[in-house]
């Protein structure tokens, strides 16, 4: 697998990609300047006035995954 997924996110950034992993969730994260640094990336975009996670995005939170989990430990 390449490395073409690994970011450096900011904790708050994390937070806004698990909050969009689910389409259907009713909390989105409401922080414009933090939702348009992750569309910057090319992690989010946003449709009809709702963001969502790009493909990209979801396999930086994947592969995030296990260094956040390094974090908490």
């Amino acid at each position: 697998m390449s490395n073409d997924v690994d970011f450096d996110l900011s904790p708050d950034q994390w937070d806004a990609l698990r909050t969009l992993r689910n389409p259907t969730s009713s909390c989105r994260p409401s922080k414009a300047p933090l939702i348009e640094s992750l569309i910057k990336l090319g992690l989010v975009v946003v449709n009809d006035g709702v963001p969502a996670m790009t493909p990209t995005g979801r396999k930086v939170l994947v592969r995030g995954s296990c260094r956040l989990l390094d974090l908490v430990a």
